[in-house]
């Protein structure tokens, strides 16, 4: 068991092979899912998706995705707690957006 856990942080630390097709974008709907955000520990990849105050409510989070470390895997709004399968953020907070549209509205990101 430690082994298998060893072996997944070598993994979140390799280098990226290809760019992802889609990534994970949230929008304004996003309420932190009340300090206990499932798409961040559902979230296979270290600094992804990270929880950040929220500038028109600061006595709540929200999420803040790192576009440079987003795979585009879906475990945000697919998968839930004890492996319960989700069709989506609860709160609809979260977009699966086409690379090519991303980086049309935000530049070409560096990876």
């Amino acid at each position: 068991m430690a082994l298998t856990i060893v072996r997944e942080q070598e993994k979140k630390k390799e280098k990226r092979k290809r760019k992802p097709k889609i990534l994970a974008i949230i929008n304004d709907a996003c309420t932190g899912c009340s300090g206990s955000p499932i798409c961040v520990t559902e979230c296979p990849i270290d600094d992804c998706m990270n929880i950040v105050p929220n500038p028109d409510a600061p006595v709540f989070i929200r999420i803040e995705v790192n576009a440079l470390n987003c795979i585009g895997c879906k475990k945000c709004i697919s998968k839930g707690p004890m492996d319960t399968y989700l069709e989506g953020c609860p709160w609809d907070a979260i977009d699966m957006v086409p690379l090519a549209d991303f980086e049309a509205k935000h530049g070409v990101l560096e990876y």
